[in-house]
């Protein structure tokens, strides 16, 4: 027999769904803004009649920006520093937290391991010294320099771990019967079966390397070699008009700051508001098998 909500129960979720509604219209507001001023006529925008819909509608703005040399090899920096960024803290991070996840009677020094990682969550160096490594690595100036001092995210190992000891310890008993190795476990049954998981700390990796740019002003000695937000953070912040071409000049005749800096930063959006909706529905099954222990 199924059991009727009660007035109090039908308000409380209809509160639920309003008010949640009202936060995710709250939070889509500035990127809507933003996209209208990007897509808005010179005088529009510097006049302030943008709101919500873009005023005299015209591109010119993302033509202006898809042809900057600098925006365009920021953008491959950006690019190449989330593949190689990902794919090297995903393997590394499946091998941390394999052995992490055994028992104790299987590998002794396991608390002793996790104790240090956990450690590092909560007790840095320091800038300088973080700076002084990757200098006397000789990384400074390169991709590797954005790419390997973060590569093993110690949250992200967690949360995997976490979802290692949840599945059943049967699995692994049967694959050693049938003579499989460690190596073998790991990428034929615990990997496939962790996908919810890697799914949810790829999701993270990728949105951490993409929106990371103090590491890269700091990095960087040269500024054709700063990733995307990094390169955004510069014009946003002031633009050096000393940099521009004379063909830049006449472009921006036509354009204002505001327009060409609203282009940039929703383009610098896009690829991971086109990636979000394609993991989400791992994220959620992901964040909540990882976050305790099964």
């Amino acid at each position: 027999m199924v059991r009727k909500r009660g007035i109090g129960r039908t308000l409380f979720v209809a509160f639920n769904y309003t008010f949640l509604l009202a936060i995710s219209v709250l939070c889509l507001l500035p990127l809507v803004h933003v996209l209208s001023v990007s897509f808005s006529s010179s005088a529009a925008a510097m006049g302030g009649l943008v709101k919500l819909w873009p005023v005299q509608f015209t591109p010119n703005a993302y033509e202006y920006v898809l042809k900057k040399p600098e925006f365009l090899t920021a953008l491959w920096i950006t690019l190449k520093r989330v593949v190689l960024g990902v794919s090297i803290s995903m393997f590394l991070t499946i091998l941390t937290a394999y052995p992490l996840a055994k028992e104790k009677s299987k590998f002794k020094w396991r608390t002793m391991y996790a104790w240090l990682l956990v450690l590092t969550m909560l007790f840095n160096g320091g800038l300088i010294p973080w700076y002084m490594t990757i200098k006397s690595l000789g990384m400074l100036d390169s991709i590797w320099a954005l790419v390997l001092p973060g590569a093993v995210p110690v949250f992200n190992v967690i949360l995997l771990l976490n979802f290692y000891r949840g599945l059943p310890k049967e699995l692994e008993e049967s694959a050693f019967m049938d003579g499989a190795g460690h190596w073998t476990t790991l990428w034929r049954i615990y990997a496939p079966l962790s996908l919810p998981a890697l799914a949810t700390i790829g999701l993270f990796t990728i949105v951490s390397h993409w929106n990371s740019w103090f590491d890269g002003l700091i990095l960087m000695n040269s500024p054709e070699n700063y990733p995307l937000q990094s390169y955004l953070r510069t014009i946003i912040v002031g633009q050096d008009l000393t940099m521009l071409t004379s063909t830049d000049l006449s472009l921006l005749q036509d354009l204002s700051e505001q327009t060409v800096k609203t282009a940039q930063i929703f383009l610098g959006a896009l690829p991971i508001i086109l990636v979000y909706p394609f993991l989400q529905r791992f994220f959620i099954k992901g964040i909540v098998m990882g976050s305790v222990k099964g």
